[in-house]
């Protein structure tokens, strides 16, 4: 009996060896994610000593409140999984907590995978660590490739813990953090493995129409927060048709590249295009977060996002539309009757 269970042990010994070693890198930058996640967790406060901190402002309170307003909506009204995320405070003292990297070559719109065990494959990676994300960019610049760094503002461990509710989120007005939160919550409830295009269009496609129909509910139709929300949301709908229509044409020049172009002629296409999709851009805001900050400052990786997020925007609303004749809560159980999620 010994001789068998020290025969097993050695033999789980080696598959953990071996498969450290196989996954050298994916296992440490698993226990650097696990770090950091465990970081914000063990600093976190729950929100009913922030509600009794007297210190606390009243109008953030109030944010905190709609959070958990959002939540039950999302379940009672869309058809989310409950969840038991933000029930907790994070206190970020004005600096971000995650930095997410994407990656492209220099003439195709196409991002670079990181494959992870039980995950899958990702279109992006996140770091908790600033000097990290540095250090990564670096090196896949060295590799050629085209490099987009985003700061985060929120994330979904797809309900096998407990999200919490981050000091940069109450900075948001009431649309804006419905979207986000709404957003998050469809990762937990429908996250499907290899297909970040899908998972990304849908959460954005639920954030954004769930955010409208809470909004109506609670405020009522034509309410000040409702306009305020349908404003913002057509502008951003005009600047990504328009970043999709530029994808389009940026995508189309380099299927016109031979394989014996010059890169610096490539290149030189590639940025006199860009510049005049980004510099036309600017004429549909003044709003500085979208105006073009020059040549080089945007790249393919900027693209990709676009297509990302939302890509698939009218394939969501025309089925919506079509075939469940605008009910929300059915077609998501359709999708969620349709696709296996990793989600808990």
């Amino acid at each position: 009996m010994k001789k068998t269970l020290k025969t097993i042990a050695l033999l789980l010994l080696a598959f953990c060896l071996s498969f450290y070693l196989f996954y050298f890198q994916e296992v440490n930058y698993g226990l650097r994610q696990a770090k950091g996640q465990l970081k914000v967790i063990m600093n976190t406060v729950p929100i009913e000593e922030v509600m009794a901190d007297s210190n606390f402002p009243d109008s953030l309170k109030a944010k905190i409140e709609l959070i958990q307003e959002i939540k039950k909506f999302t379940v009672d009204s869309l058809g989310l999984k409950p969840s038991t995320s933000y029930l907790d405070y994070y206190e970020q003292h004005g600096q971000p907590i995650l930095w997410v990297i994407t990656a492209c070559p220099p003439y195709k719109l196409e991002n670079k995978k990181w494959k992870f065990p039980i995950a899958g494959e990702f279109g992006y990676k996140g770091h908790f660590e600033k000097e990290i994300t540095q250090k990564e960019v670096n090196q896949l610049k060295q590799e050629g490739l085209d490099v987009r760094v985003s700061e985060v503002s929120a994330w979904s461990t797809l309900g096998y813990l407990s999200d919490p509710i981050l000091s940069s989120m109450l900075e948001r007005d009431e649309g804006s953090l419905a979207a986000l939160i709404i957003h998050e919550l469809t990762h937990g409830t429908l996250f499907v493995k290899n297909d970040l295009e899908f998972n990304e269009n849908l959460a954005d496609f639920v954030g954004d129409h769930g955010a409208l129909l809470f909004l109506q509910s609670k405020y009522g139709k034509g309410a000040k927060e409702i306009e305020k929300y349908k404003a913002s949301k057509k502008f951003y709908e005009r600047f990504s048709g328009h970043i999709a229509y530029g994808t389009e044409k940026l995508d189309s020049l380099f299927q016109t590249f031979p394989p014996e172009m010059a890169s610096i002629k490539k290149d030189s296409l590639k940025y006199d295009l860009i510049d005049e999709i980004m510099l036309s851009a600017d004429s549909l805001s003044q709003n500085s977060k979208y105006k073009y900050k020059g040549r080089g400052s945007i790249n393919n990786a900027f693209f990709t996002a676009y297509r990302t997020y939302q890509g698939k925007q009218s394939d969501f609303e025309n089925e919506l539309e079509s075939k469940f004749n605008n009910n929300f809560k059915e077609y998501l159980s359709y999708l969620k009757s349709k696709f296996q999620s990793l989600g808990r």
